[in-house]
């Protein structure tokens, strides 16, 4: 079985809540890497409102497998009523990063 790396976005509302959770994320192997940018500012609408945020994102690594982990571990982590979670497909990689993502986020019970 072909593993499927994907690409996940969320945004977080300050670095130190960035890092709390791509440290979590990465030391539970449910991402391989997590990127971590600052010096970001989300405009957007919520319950009726245009509001207008900065943000820091984080860009996730991790398989199609972990997904569902990470999506139900970020919703523990993370202090936003609706946290954005995103992921999407790369159509390539370098073979011997991917074969690195996978194995990372393997499980190692």
């Amino acid at each position: 079985m072909r593993m499927t790396a994907l690409l996940c976005y969320c945004t977080c509302p300050d670095a130190d809540t960035a890092g709390r959770i791509a440290s979590a994320l990465v030391e539970e192997r449910l991402a391989a890497c997590v990127n971590i940018l600052p010096g970001m500012r989300s405009i957007y609408r919520w319950q009726g409102q245009v509001e207008t945020a900065d943000e820091v994102l984080l860009l996730i690594k991790t398989s199609r497998e972990a997904y569902p982990a990470l999506q139900d571990r970020l919703r523990d982590l993370h202090p936003y009523e609706l946290p954005e979670l995103l992921a999407v497909e790369p159509a390539l990689g370098l073979p011997g990063y991917l074969q690195w993502l996978a194995d990372e986020t393997r499980r190692k019970d």
